[in-house]
């Protein structure tokens, strides 16, 4: 058994790393470590959804758990449903990979994700298992766990998400909605029109391989040339799993997670709605962010990349808002993990009600930094650590580039490679600065 626990959840591979087999064993492993008499499991809208979910749920079941399936659910909506009825879930999804990958989420009874000491033990009776000929179960037919469909939870959810906004009676926004044919594709329609927001939507006819192909948050170029061609006034686009939204204003000017951050933090700090005046980013967020946030006295907790970090921070430091620059927004009095579509009704609702158009909120809330990201693929990545002559370099580069850069350098979680991230006043200096510290990764730790 390979696969770990990464920030967010198991992936692989799907009927090749992440085989029923695998999946049959994970249930039995999350049912010995969670104490819970009942699981909420739902997927989102991949081919090998429902085959890894059957195989779970068995492996569920095997172990005496009840298993109430919700179908095609987004994560933040299996999130909520697992926190509104006191009962871990699982959500068979990769987020915004390929079809072609997919993914098992354990999230707590209080909809949270678990912490990294659950996910060891996890890990370990997952290793226990592996190793006998056969795991034995609680043994009996009586022991059996019953399985269920419920397909009245995502309406639960979208009731849910409905009575998180109220939207100006008179506003006449018209939004073009880009689902990535991913699990937000049944609802968002009916939610959006309910809302009464004038959508057209596109990205919502899953066909199990077609999930954040060209379009989705991944890809926002789609809905920024839908919105353009069709005169709306934005757009917003979600991920595979709806856990992540990024917009586009009516130019096709992408409106990032770091955008939005800024935009809901003023917002809630004008109306004395931000908790201790100070939000949760990731390193990864942009100078500008930090700038802007700064310019108006509004703290920043800084926490590693993952939304499962950012929720934590929000939790100790008791904010209400966080994100990450990829499009996961917590807003903590909703949710309780990053949620896209609470995300695009939250943008909608504030665009509404300001009376401006979303370019010119977004260029009055941030100027960007350059920035840039780069994969420096190498042999031994695990010795970025102990690699003196890399750490001293960027040391180097800090210092050259003063209050005016940031330098980011971390080993992968997910691949042989190393990422450099540089940010400046000019993409002249930031390439030159990547240039600097990739030429030395590359020599201490072997060019792949």
């Amino acid at each position: 058994m390979l696969l770990r626990f990464g920030t967010d959840g198991i992936r692989g591979v799907a009927n090749d790393e992440l085989t029923p087999e695998v999946a049959l064993v994970i249930g039995r492993a999350a049912a010995r470590q969670l104490d819970a008499a009942r699981f909420v499991v739902g997927a989102d809208t991949r081919l090998s959804g429902p085959m890894l979910k059957a195989a779970l749920a068995a492996g569920l079941a095997a172990e005496g758990r009840d298993v109430v399936d919700v179908g095609v659910v987004p994560t933040p909506g299996l999130a909520w449903l697992a926190a509104e009825r006191g009962v871990p879930g699982v959500m068979v999804s990769a987020s915004h990979n390929p079809f072609s990958d997919n993914g098992i989420k354990l999230l707590s009874a209080s909809g949270t994700k678990l912490p990294d000491s659950t996910e060891r033990a996890i890990e370990g009776e997952i290793d226990r298992l592996v190793a006998l000929p056969a795991g034995k179960a609680c043994g009996g037919r009586e022991s059996v766990g019953r399985m269920v469909g419920d397909p009245e939870g995502v309406a639960e959810y979208v009731e849910h998400l409905a009575l998180s906004v109220t939207m100006p009676a008179d506003h006449r926004l018209r939004v073009v909605c880009d689902c990535g044919n991913g699990a937000a594709s049944p609802l968002a329609a009916k939610l959006l029109a309910r809302l009464g927001v004038e959508a057209e939507i596109v990205g919502d006819a899953p066909d199990g391989v077609n999930i954040n192909a060209g379009c989705g948050a991944t890809s926002p170029g789609f809905v920024a040339g839908e919105v353009v061609a069709r005169g709306a006034d934005f757009g917003i686009a979600f991920d595979g799993d709806a856990d992540r939204m990024i917009a586009v204003d009516h130019e096709g000017g992408v409106v990032d997670g770091d955008a939005l951050l800024a935009l809901f933090a003023f917002d809630l700090h004008d109306k004395g709605e931000l908790a201790n005046d100070a939000i949760v980013a990731t390193v990864m967020s942009n100078l500008g962010l930090r700038r802007a946030l700064a310019a108006v006295d509004i703290g920043l907790i800084e926490t590693p990349v993952g939304d499962r970090f950012v929720a934590d921070a929000l939790e100790r430091h008791g904010l209400v808002l966080g994100g990450e620059q990829s499009g996961h927004i917590v807003f903590r009095r909703d949710a309780t993990t990053g949620d896209g579509i609470l995300t695009g009704l939250k943008l909608i609702e504030l665009v509404a009600r300001c009376r401006r158009p979303l370019a010119e909120l977004a260029a009055q809330a941030m100027t960007r930094v350059p920035q840039e990201l780069r994969n420096v693929v190498v042999a031994a990545p695990d010795a970025l650590d102990e690699a003196e002559a890399v750490w001293r370099e960027v040391s180097a580069v800090q210092h050259d580039l003063g209050d005016s850069g940031r330098v980011l350098v971390r080993s992968s979680g997910t691949e042989s490679a190393v990422r450099v991230m540089v940010e400046a006043d000019s993409t002249d200096a930031v390439e030159a600065a990547l240039g600097r510290i990739v030429a030395v990764v590359e020599r201490e730790l072997g060019s792949a």
